[in-house]
């Protein structure tokens, strides 16, 4: 199974609708965060976005420089339907570790979590070269063990810590208060920037 999170294994999970991790709306931290922003012309990055209920309320309060980025068609097409004027060239099919572009905004909602854990460290690199120097990454991380063999996968603080400071300043990485009820106490909030070094 860990070999096989590829476009075909997404594809199937939207097309067999097997998406648990799917709440139907922006989560709440995030759009709560997203509430917080002044500047719309900020340039925004979701990748691993699913069916992207974030872009689809950034698009809807005024955002317009927002990227979506899926390994798999059919989020992208669900939310076209949804928002038929959000720009078909800011829905891009692609593999995130592949895709380059700058960014001063990348959220992160169940994207790391789907990924083979051994990506992680990638995923902190693509990070890294994504995001503007005085960019930042913030989202929702899994505080808890989760699965062995499938997503979504989780991990803990302690880990999540090891792995981002080498290159990332943490300014906040603790228990999201304002989670849906279902993952209450399971999600750190997190918002990092890259290191000036880096």
């Amino acid at each position: 199974m860990m070999n096989e999170l590829d476009e075909k294994f997404w594809s199937g999970r939207y097309l067999n609708e097997t998406t648990g991790w799917d709440i139907g709306y922006a989560s709440t931290p995030l759009k709560e965060y997203i509430d917080q922003l002044e500047d719309k012309s900020l340039q925004i990055l979701i990748p691993g976005a699913g069916n992207a209920y974030e872009a689809e309320y950034l698009w809807n309060n005024g955002f317009k420089n927002v990227t979506v980025v899926d390994l798999a068609a059919e989020p992208l097409n669900n939310l076209k339907v949804r928002v038929p004027d959000f720009p078909t060239e800011q829905l891009i099919k692609a593999d995130f570790f592949a895709y380059q572009g700058a960014f001063d905004l990348i959220l992160e909602q169940t994207f790391f979590c789907a990924l083979n854990p051994a990506l992680r460290p990638a995923y902190v690199q693509q990070m890294l070269g994504l995001l503007k120097p005085r960019g930042r990454l913030v989202g929702l991380l899994f505080n808890i063990p989760l699965n062995e063999n499938e997503p979504p996968f989780g991990g803990s603080k302690d880990e999540y810590e090891t792995l981002f400071n080498p290159y990332f300043d943490i300014e906040t990485m603790e228990e999201a208060y304002n989670s849906i009820p279902p993952r209450a106490g399971n999600e750190l909030f997190i918002k990092l920037t890259p290191k000036s070094e880096f």
